[in-house]
């Protein structure tokens, strides 16, 4: 405003700008041409010839103060044809295996499909549309009203057509004029290997159809990945967690691993306690954007018996006992003694 830029002629040539495009486009007569013509119709005597009467067309001031959008609606109120199908999203549930290594899903999914009867025109057979008697084809409706600028005039989407500029004279008994109908549609997802839950695959042009013949949307599918029953994943690494015997873990073993592929063998060292981990390169998930795998960790827990007979029982107390290491006593009433003083104490 030239009030906060005193002196400034740039300031004040660009509000005349703005004030004579309110103005233009207050009067209907020469908004139409804009509408029918952009900014070639407000040229000399609204005939076209480049320039408008402001010394720039309207498209260099809405892209100065509006960043190339028309504060009256989209391209300048003119409709672009039909409107483009609504994205939609989907969760498609995998196991780990076709997480790790990719493959081919089937996804269905409840979408709007184009109308066979009517050829997604959503017009009987036979009839066509007409231009829409409330917006005259813009598929906007304006309304103008006075402020320190003068006229200034809003647009919005026309009720009567919807922001298509054209109305159906019969429409598709089938559709009721939409040019669509709702349908469950299956389609074939290529998982690529290495996804991970939270991962979402994008399908161009597989979301729903536009009415009356537009363009399809997208299809956004999350994926999600089932817990599996012996291995967890931590990125590009998966965890095996394997019991084995105290004398396994105590004299080593050679144990085969379930992987993900074929049985691999682990030798376990003498004394192994438990705890201890071993990584099998190669073993894990790929990299999705980039090359080679992670590993499998095998994580071994020493499992101590509770279930003794009489003999194993025998020979672990002379084990003990040549470890000279204490341990309590083969008396049955010695558990529920300790068991006894314990409450007490609690008391």
């Amino acid at each position: 405003h030239p009030d906060t830029n005193p002196g400034d002629a740039e300031a004040e040539a660009k509000f005349k700008e703005v004030a004579n495009a309110y103005e233009v486009l207050g009067e209907p007569e020469r908004r139409n041409r804009y509408d029918r013509y952009g900014d070639d119709g407000l040229g000399a005597n609204g005939g076209g010839g480049g320039q408008g009467p402001f010394g720039s067309n309207l498209g260099d001031i809405f892209e100065s103060f509006f960043g190339g959008q028309s504060p009256f609606g989209g391209g300048g109120g003119r409709p672009s044809g039909p409107p483009r199908g609504e994205d939609l999203e989907t969760t498609l549930e995998l196991d780990l295996e076709d997480a790790v290594f990719g493959g081919e899903k089937d996804v269905s999914v409840r979408t709007a499909v184009g109308c066979e009867p009517c050829d997604n025109t959503g017009a009987e057979a036979g009839t066509g549309s007409s231009t829409c008697h409330e917006c005259s084809g813009s598929g906007q409706v304006q309304r103008v009203r006075q402020s320190i600028l003068g006229q200034m005039v809003t647009a919005s989407v026309c009720p009567s057509c919807s922001g298509r500029g054209e109305t159906i004279d019969s429409p598709c008994p089938s559709c009721k004029g939409e040019g669509r109908k709702i349908d469950t549609i299956s389609y074939t997802v290529d998982i690529p290997p290495g996804v991970d839950s939270g991962s979402t695959l994008r399908l161009t042009e597989r979301g729903a159809v536009g009415p009356r013949g537009g363009t399809n949307g997208d299809l956004y599918v999350h994926l999600q990945i089932r817990p599996h029953e012996l291995f967890e994943r931590d990125g590009v690494d998966l965890l095996l967690r394997r019991k084995i015997g105290v004398g396994q873990a105590a004299l080593g073993a050679e144990l085969s691993i379930e992987t993900l592929e074929e049985p691999e063998v682990l030798v376990v060292p003498r004394g192994t306690q438990s705890g201890r981990k071993f990584r099998m390169r190669g073993k894990g998930v790929p990299q999705v954007h980039g090359r080679g795998r992670g590993d499998l960790v095998v994580e071994l827990v020493v499992e101590t018996p509770g279930d003794l007979t009489s003999e194993q029982e025998a020979l672990l107390r002379q084990f003990a006992e040549l470890r000279v290491e204490d341990v309590a006593p083969s008396d049955p009433g010695f558990f529920k003694k300790v068991k006894s003083a314990f409450k007490e104490m609690q008391l």
